[in-house]
This record gives structure tokens, C-alpha cells and sequence, in this order.
């Protein structure tokens, strides 16, 4: 998102601009501000499952510099080998599966070709770098995305909606896994498809469009049909401020296909349930109490189901979808296999035919570098959760909005690689540097990026900030008076290495935490923003924060066997 063209510290919020988290509580009805016009989104013709997206999103993926991250990225080359067997982890099939597609083992150079492969990102919005810790590793975030595409036969069969035949493809299901940079736990996210937020400028580096910034809020399933998958990227990181690595995007017939091959996963009912309604809406998924081993199309309809689960809505199916993947990992864990070649061939085809994946991960190897990282977490150290939410109204009653508060700590831990699981941290503190210049000889610039969605920036910030630093010895510090970007967060960028040291002296003169300290190239001096976390005068106080995970954030354990699906009243049998 560009700078305003209104200058002037305190400009006020503009039309479509997408600020991130730091509500204001008073703006809010019952979860939905006052202020932003609010649509109610895009949602498909209730076919099978009233829009219901794709299984979960496709897999994870290999970092870019993977010897940094935690395992040794083997030094492969496309054109060096003819045939090789790539043996995937139950972990990376796992997340597969969630997102819908996996293999237990690629092979046959031609598979790279059927990886269809697209830019990262389409926003205006450079990501920040990853901070290594002391080891020198880094975390690793991928976005999974289940597309609702019905651009084929197999497709249209699947998901239904006659009329959504050909209609750009919606991204139904988005979760964001996160691997920590020491490997010992793995977060995921999910954002319901009817959460409601502002997307940001999308260009599509195909066709040149340039795709606005919504005028209001929209529901994030619309972001796919804004340029593609990079465009959820972009929103994503407007929204979270967590940089991603990479995305994986899968549609109904690569989780069919993925399922069948898997043999079949438990899942648990605690009652008979039958997802049909007389209007005909429903995944039409129908199980017994109890625990089910399901496959193929049944697990499709399991990973779809909305009527029938818990409240009805995508709040359910959420949970569902992490009951699913845990079960997975466990019974991989467990021994099974796949070691038929033709089954693993055919699989291995249709898995790779029914992915999208961003380009730095263009190659079956790459896939399975990525897949090495993920198998070295551990089951009871995997935590899925559901962003915190809060309901609209009127015509938004079913849809949901970041929960005040919850969300963004929830963003928050996920940024400074706090696990999810509430055991102790292996991370390590980022290394402190020395000041390479006495710090009355230190440049800084100082920005107001007080403004959120609902809240105009509060003026003078800025200057009040830099008259801090003046007087804790910062004389070299001015104000960026034309600056009027919305951050959740205070943070502190610089541009080179030589800086780090320097920079790190103005976090530790404000008690902003070294982890908010991180280079861009985005900036050429050291410039501190002054984020939505610090719109009250006085020193910096949001690092008091602790490091729990939100009660609303229904966090799940990968090893809790015990985990079963509520049944919505009248979808019983």
C-alpha cells in the first residue's frame, strides 16, 4: 500500500487503506465497527456445501535458504538426474492432506512440470526479512490455501454450484503454518473464509491488472479472485505483519485423489450426523457415533462440512479440518504406508497436476526439502488454532472480524516465534550487537503508525516519541512528517548490517524488544514506527504482554486422540 497523498503526521484514514489490528473497542457493535463499510462478501451458491471451500490447503514449503532454518538443503539440480525417489515425511503429507495433497514418495523429472507456479506476493508491500536467532536459524511460514475452483470436470462433479461453473475460484480455506527456527514446534492458523478485513492493492503479474484496495471490508475468500494467491499472501501480511515464505494451493480433485492414496483417517462424531438440509444444502457427509475411517470423497465431505458441526458454521468446519490433520500425523506416526510404485506414481502425479505453488518452490526437490523441516517436529508439539473472532451484524451476523486484543497477540507470538503449545521456548534472544557510533551521533527518523481501520492516528505521536529519544541522548532524530501507513506494531528497520548495533541501542533506550528490531531495504536509515501497541503517551509498555495463547484461539494438540466433533441440533439421524 502506498503513502497517503494527504502529508502531514495525523492524516486521517483513507477510503480502502487496510490498517491492520489495534482496534478501538468503543467503534465496535457487537464485533462490527461503525465506521468501514462492511460487504458481506463473496459466497458460492450454497451447492453442496453453501459455498463450502476445498479440503484445507496444500503443503507447506522448502525454504529458500534451508541450511539456515534448521537442515541442510541437499544441492540439487533439475537437469543432473533422470529419476530419482523422493521420500516425503509423514509430517510434510500430513500437511498435505490439510490443504489437500501430498505423496509418499515423487518421482519422474516431468512432475516439476505439472507444479504450476506463480509470484509470492502481488502487493505493493515488501515482506521483512526473517530474524535468525543465535544458531543462525530462521522460522519458516507457509500458506496453505483450498481453492473452490470448478475450472474442471472432476472439479465441477465435486464441488457442485452449477452456476459457480467457470467463476473465478474463491480461497475457502487459509491456514498459516508456522515451523519454528529451532524445529521443536509448529503453529497453525486458520482464518475462517468469513472473516471480514480490508485487501490491499493486488497487481496481477500476469495480466498487468491492478486490483484496487477494497472500499471497506471484505471477506478474505475474495482475495484469490483478486490476481491469485499472492494477492491472500498480501492480505495476510497486511493483516498479521508475519512474513511469508511460501504458499501452496490445492482444489477438490487433489484432495480426493490425495485421500484415497493416504488408506483413511479417523475421525470422530459424537453423534450420527447427516450434512443435508431439505433446501439442499450440505457436504452430504453422513456418519455414525463414533469414530469413522475416512477416505477419498468422504474425507473431502468431512473437510467441507458446515451443516452439522457445531454451530453450522465455517467456525465448525474449521475445527473439523484440525481434527483432521492431527489425526493424520498421528497415523502416519503410527506406521502406515505407502509403498505400492504404481499407486505412488499415479498419486505422485495427481498430487503435483493439483497444486499451485509460488516460484520458490517450483521443484518436486524443493518439495522435499521442505518436507525434511517439517518431520523434525514433533506430534505433541504441533498446535492448530482458529484466529479469534468476534460476529458481526445486520447482514454481517455470519460473518467474523479479528477479536480486539486476542487476535493480534495470537499474530504476535506466531511473529516473535513463541510456541502455541505453552511449553518452554528453545528459542533463543537475538544477539546484541554493539553501536559502531556514539549514540548522540545516531540518525533516527521517527513515524506516526497510530492509525488502524477504526481509529484515526493520534496526532503528534511522532514528535512526542522523538523527544524521548532526544532526551535519553538520540540528538540526530527527526520526524517522517509525510508518513501515514497504518502497523499494528512499533518496530524499529534498518538497512544495512553495520547498523544492527545501532539500531538495537535505540530499542534497548525505549524498551521496545530486540525482536521488533529487523533489517528492510524498504527504509535507508534507521527509522522507528510508532505502532497502533503505542498510541498512549509514556515509555514503550506492550513487551508486557505474556506469552499465552488466547482461550479463543480453541488451540488443539496434535496428540490429543480424544478430539470429537459436536453435532449441530437437527442434522441428526
Amino acid at each position: 500500500m502506498g503513502r497517503s497523498s494527504t502529508p502531514g503526521e495525523g492524516t486521517r484514514p483513507q477510503v480502502g487503506d487496510a490498517g491492520r489490528l489495534g482496534w478501538d473497542e468503543s467503534l465496535y457493535e457487537d464485533g462490527l465497527p461503525k465506521g468501514p463499510d462492511s460487504g458481506a462478501g463473496a459466497t458460492r451458491a450454497d451447492a453442496p456445501e453453501s459455498g463450502a471451500p476445498g479440503s484445507g490447503s496444500p503443503k507447506a514449503a522448502a525454504p529458500r535458504a534451508a541450511g539456515r532454518r534448521g537442515g541442510g538443503r541437499a544441492k540439487r539440480r533439475g537437469g543432473k538426474r533422470k529419476r530419482r525417489v523422493l521420500r516425503w515425511s509423514a509430517t510434510a503429507l500430513a500437511v498435505f492432506i490439510l490443504g489437500g495433497a501430498g505423496a509418499g514418495y515423487l518421482y519422474y523429472e516431468n512432475l516439476n512440470s505439472n507444479l504450476k507456479k506463480e509470484d509470492l506476493t502481488l502487493g505493493d508491500k515488501k515482506m521483512a526479512a526473517h530474524k535468525a536467532n543465535a544458531a543462525g536459524q530462521t522460522p519458516l511460514n507457509v500458506l496453505l490455501i483450498g481453492s473452490d475452483a470448478r475450472d474442471s470436470k472432476e472439479n465441477q462433479k465435486l464441488g457442485g454450484g452449477r452456476d459457480t461453473f467457470g467463476a473465478p475460484p474463491l480461497a475457502d480455506v487459509q491456514m498459516l503454518v508456522h515451523v519454528s527456527a529451532d524445529r521443536s514446534n509448529m503453529s497453525v492458523i486458520s482464518m475462517p473464509r468469513d472473516t471480514l478485513l480490508k485487501i490491499p492493492k493486488c497487481t496481477d503479474s500476469k495480466t498487468g491488472r491492478v486490483h484496487p484496495p477494497s472500499a471497506g471490508l471484505k471477506m478474505t475468500n475474495e482475495t484469490l479472485e483478486r490476481g491469485g494467491p499472492g494477492c491472500t499472501v498480501a492480505a495476510w501480511y497486511e493483516l498479521t505483519g508475519i512474513t511469508i515464505d511460501h504458499f501452496m494451493m490445492i482444489d477438490f480433485s487433489g484432495v480426493v485423489s490425495l485421500a484415497d492414496a493416504i488408506g483413511g483417517v479417523p475421525v470422530c462424531v459424537e453423534g450420527n450426523v447427516y450434512s443435508h438440509t431439505s433446501a439442499g444444502k450440505g457436504s452430504g457427509l453422513k456418519l455414525a457415533k463414533g469414530t469413522t475411517k475416512i477416505k477419498g470423497k468422504q474425507a473431502l465431505q468431512w473437510l467441507r462440512t458446515r451443516y452439522g458441526f457445531e454451530d453450522g458454521t465455517d467456525l465448525g468446519r474449521t475445527h473439523a479440518q484440525h481434527m483432521y490433520m492431527n489425526s493424520m500425523v498421528r497415523e502416519l506416526r503410527k506406521g502406515t504406508k505407502l509403498s505400492d510404485p504404481l499407486k505412488l506414481d499415479k498419486l505422485a502425479r495427481a498430487a503435483t497436476d493439483a497444486l499451485t505453488v509460488d516460484k520458490g518452490i517450483e521443484r518436486v526437490d524443493q518439495l522435499y526439502d521442505l518436507a525434511e523441516e517439517f518431520k523434525k517436529v514433533p506430534t505433541d508439539r504441533i498446535t492448530m488454532t482458529t484466529m479469534p473472532n468476534v460476529y458481526g451484524t445486520g447482514i454481517n451476523k455470519e460473518r467474523v472480524l479479528p477479536k480486539p486484543g486476542d487476535a493480534d497477540q495470537l499474530f504476535q507470538m506466531v511473529r516473535d516465534d513463541i510456541p502455541l503449545d505453552g511449553k518452554a521456548s528453545k528459542r533463543k534472544a537475538p544477539a546484541a550487537k554493539k553501536p559502531t557510533a556514539p549514540i548522540a551521533e545516531i540518525p533516527v527518523t521517527v513515524r506516526n503508525g497510530t492509525r488502524t481501520d477504526v481509529a484515526y492516528p493520534v496526532k503528534g505521536r511522532a514528535s512526542d516519541v522523538k523527544e524521548l529519544l532526544v532526551g535519553k541522548g538520540f540528538a540526530e532524530t527527526s520526524v517522517d512528517a509525510q508518513y501515514s501507513e497504518a502497523a499494528a506494531r512499533t518496530g524499529i528497520l534498518f538497512p544495512s548490517v553495520d547498523m544492527e548495533g545501532n539500531a538495537q541501542a535505540v530499542a534497548k533506550a525505549l524498551g521496545i524488544p530486540l525482536a521488533s528490531v529487523k533489517r528492510s531495504t524498504d527504509v535507508t536509515a534507521i527509522t522507528l514506527t510508532v505502532g497502533a501497541d503505542w498510541r498512549e503517551a509514556g515509555e514503550y509498555a506492550a513487551s508486557a504482554k505474556k506469552e499465552k495463547t488466547p482461550e479463543s484461539a480453541r488451540a488443539l494438540n496434535g496428540d490429543d486422540e480424544g478430539a470429537c466433533m459436536k453435532i449441530q441440533p437437527g442434522f441428526g439421524w
